[in-house]
């Protein structure tokens, strides 16, 4: 059995500014997620908790210290090399969306395999793809919508389905349910537990504890350090429990 973390980082550091104005963001982190483990990351407005996730995600790089991504460190790579690492193998869901305003969901969707002609295959595969993961997240019936036609929930979730398309390593959720209401909130909490399920990898910032009951692992940061972290067990309590999508996912438009 391979017992290599998916992440894992060795006393990163991250410094902004110069002379003599510095900011340490980041103070020595070591930390390694498994290969399927749910990990939210909480801590106040400061404490280092985005600064590490954009390293995670290859958005910035660390000052000192190694990030090392399913075995490869990637530490010191160039801007396209970080940029194929985050096409390729990671997946982003934003608390805003980030969705094209004039594009469709299924167009939404699709739209990573633009970036990457060299696994995005003929036009009718991407369709397919693009609809499987539309389908999984549960809005086959709202491939055609553009995003001011859908709820926010609903908007969400086709941010989810471009995440998956790519098949990537791990998803990085930055404060995903931050801008939907309680109900849609678990709804996307529910996909998102229906993914750890399935394998896959998941890391989330949030700053609300029931959001971040749904995780196994929680990491606390302070100060640019991990000051807890913490497992929670069997997580889900029983009134959460995910529902079948075809069941749980019906909000008016």
């Amino acid at each position: 059995m391979n017992n290599q973390p998916i992440i894992q980082t060795v006393d990163i550091t991250k410094i902004y500014g110069a002379d003599g104005i510095q900011v340490t963001a980041l103070d020595g982190v070591t930390l390694e997620i498994q290969p399927g483990e749910f990990t939210a990351i909480m801590g106040p407005s400061g404490s280092g908790k985005s600064t590490l996730m954009n390293i995670i995600g290859c958005l910035d790089r660390p000052s000192s210290g190694q990030y090392i991504l399913s075995g490869q460190d990637v530490s010191h790579l160039n801007k396209n090399e970080l940029a194929a690492i985050r096409n390729q193998r990671i997946g982003f869901v934003f608390q805003s969306y980030n969705l094209l305003a004039r594009t469709n969901a299924l167009e939404n969707v699709m739209l990573p395999l633009l970036y990457d002609r060299s696994r995005a295959g003929s036009e009718a595969e991407q369709r397919q793809r693009a609809l499987a993961a539309l389908e999984q997240v549960g809005l086959s019936d709202r491939v055609h919508h553009q995003p001011q036609e859908l709820s926010g929930g609903q908007r969400q979730r086709v941010a989810i389905a471009r995440a998956l398309i790519n098949q990537p390593d791990i998803i990085l959720a930055d404060e995903p349910t931050g801008n939907l209401d309680t109900r849609a909130g678990n709804e996307i909490m529910g996909i998102f537990d229906s993914l750890h399920s399935q394998g896959i990898t998941i890391m989330m910032v949030t700053h609300e504890d029931e959001i971040a009951a749904y995780a196994q692992r929680v990491i606390h940061f302070r100060d640019g350090r991990i000051n807890q972290d913490r497992r929670n067990g069997h997580r889900i309590h029983p009134e959460r429990a995910p529902q079948p999508v075809e069941e749980a996912f019906h909000e008016p438009v």
